[in-house]
């Protein structure tokens, strides 16, 4: 499936968006099958990394990216054959020295920046590229082999660069060529020393079997969305078997789907029916998509035309269920045909759900609403929950961005839409804990006794926050929301005693209740809730090249 599915946010996605407008850019440095609720089920899944380094260090306040098709070249040419790199293409050199790429690139001041190149390079054949700035030999042989045309690595050297315009050239310097080249960063960059991504993927394969990932459910669907993000950078086929392999406990030979639908909720993991369908061809994931999408043609809605949030939740809307359907029925538009008419149903949802779930004067979401006002939790004059729960928000922010991606800019229900994105991430960017960066569990109540900052939630904000940016849909007042918010995730992040990766604080799927209710969920470690929230923003963040 190409990486411009809407929802299957990656960095070769958005980047070509930016791409599309300049190619270059300035890099703000936030470099079962019943489930009771969109966000009742408690999976907890180990994690790891994959290199070898435990240092992680806070982003920078910015670095400039210089895409490698916006560089002068010869004897080189932008190619888009490998997976995983970033804006419109790559930089392939001819199989001769004397090739060279050069760009133009500016300095605040005189003195000693770090020029970081992204590239990758196949083999065991070493393919060097001298280096020199403004005709000055700084190095005379880089770029070692990775391993892989999609094994994307990052080589520094510090370089010293003049005030204003500077010239930077690689140039090859055997008849072997060079490398692929994604894109050169001029500025200190410093991430993290890890691919906490490919760490996460690496460590749940190895400690859960798809058959031991869990049952038919948003949880498992969340974060194998994340792993085919991942995948789709790396180009492990292993990482897509292990997709493939647990979609095919529910999917028989006939494309018989095994599983019963009662919710929104059961909705959620039928993308990977598709994006398996467009990876494979193979017509039982059609088949099996056919079936949900034939479900929900008769599903109940409310009075202005919602889908329900379950079958056993009547005339309920929950903000989680905005991303379990949502994205389903836009990427089954895409693929088998009705797609205008799935994206009017899918903005109209939306816009119905952001009327009923959003405190006007303040912008955040309340986590539910009832039609018929019979919840003990709904207010017997707005039918709303009391309590502003994060990761509700989090689902719809991300549903949001789905939608849009695919509307067009003259759609009649696009304004609303945006209108009430706008509103939701100021209001979150007031409510952003100084200390920490992340949210609270309870998002406006963060003075409140018991009341504690949420990661996946934080993950969720992060993404829909940047991805706004990344389309023109906000500005830059925000750049530092996102930075501290990325720091405030990653300080989640750590190795634990057995070497593998542990993301912390992390709520369990959750009901709607009173503010006692949502103090008193359990914290977990490693919820599949967290880390596939964290796979979507770090896929999105985790390169000064991914914004």
């Amino acid at each position: 499936m190409s990486n411009n599915q809407p929802g299957f946010l990656s960095r070769r996605s958005l980047v070509g968006a930016i791409a599309a407008l300049s190619a270059m850019q300035t890099v703000p440095a936030f470099a079962s099958s019943r489930s009771d609720t969109s966000d009742t089920s408690d999976t907890s899944a180990a994690s790891g990394r994959s290199d070898t380094s435990g240092e992680r260090t806070a982003p920078p306040p910015s670095v400039t990216v210089y895409q490698a098709e916006s560089a002068t070249v010869s004897g080189a040419q932008v190619a888009s054959g490998n997976s995983g790199y970033t804006g419109g293409g790559y930089l392939a050199f001819a199989a001769r020295s004397g090739a060279y790429a050069q760009w133009t690139v500016e300095a605040a001041g005189h003195g000693r920046q770090e020029l970081s190149f992204r590239y990758a390079s196949e083999g065991t054949t070493e393919r060097p590229l001298s280096l020199t700035v403004n005709g000055r030999t700084v190095a005379g042989s880089l770029f070692p082999p990775t391993g892989g045309a999609s094994h994307w690595r990052t080589v520094t050297v510090r370089a010293a660069l003049r005030s204003g315009v500077n010239t930077v050239r690689v140039t090859t310097t055997s008849a072997a060529g060079g490398p692929a080249l994604d894109w050169l960063a001029v500025g200190t960059w410093r991430r993290a020393d890890t691919d906490w991504s490919t760490a996460v993927v690496g460590s749940t394969m190895s400690r859960f079997t798809p058959a031991r990932l869990g049952g038919w459910g948003y949880p498992q669907g969340l974060y194998l969305q994340g792993q085919y993000l991942v995948h789709k950078r790396s180009g492990d086929p292993e990482q897509l078997a292990y997709i493939k392999a647990w979609a095919d406990r529910f999917v028989d030979a006939d494309g018989a789907i095994g599983v019963t639908f009662d919710s929104l909720d059961s909705v959620q993991p039928g993308n990977l029916l598709l994006l398996l369908y467009a990876e494979t061809g193979d017509e039982r994931y059609a088949t099996a998509a056919r079936t949900i999408k034939t479900w929900l043609d008769t599903y109940p809605r409310t009075g202005d035309g919602a889908f329900w949030h379950a079958l056993y939740r009547r005339q309920q809307l929950w903000g989680d269920g905005t991303f379990m359907v949502l994205p389903f029925l836009l990427r089954y538009g895409e693929l088998f045909g009705g797609a205008d008419r799935v994206r009017d149903d899918a903005a109209h949802n939306l816009v119905v759900y952001g009327t009923h779930l959003q405190d006007e004067a303040g912008g955040l979401l309340l986590h539910a609403y009832d039609e018929a006002r019979a919840q003990t939790w709904a207010d017997p004059a707005t039918g709303r929950s009391a309590e502003r729960w994060c990761r509700a928000m989090g689902w719809y922010g991300m549903a949001t961005m789905t939608v849009l991606d695919s509307l067009p800019a003259d759609h009649p229900d696009r304004p609303a839409i945006v209108a009430v994105l706008r509103h939701l991430i100021a209001a979150l960017a007031r409510h952003q804990d100084p200390a920490t960066g992340r949210w609270f569990q309870v998002v406006d109540k963060g003075r409140a006794a018991g009341n504690w900052t949420e990661t996946s939630s934080t993950s969720m904000y992060i993404h829909t926050i940047a991805s706004a940016k990344a389309r023109g849909l906000i500005d830059g007042r925000y750049d530092d929301v996102v930075r501290r918010g990325y720091r405030g995730v990653l300080d989640n992040v750590s190795l634990g005693p057995d070497g593998l990766v542990d993301i912390t604080d992390i709520c369990v799927g959750t009901n709607v209740g009173d503010l006692a209710f949502y103090f008193a969920r359990p914290r977990a470690t490693n919820d599949l809730h967290g880390l596939g929230a964290f796979l979507l923003m770090n896929e999105l963040l985790g390169e000064p090249g991914g914004v």
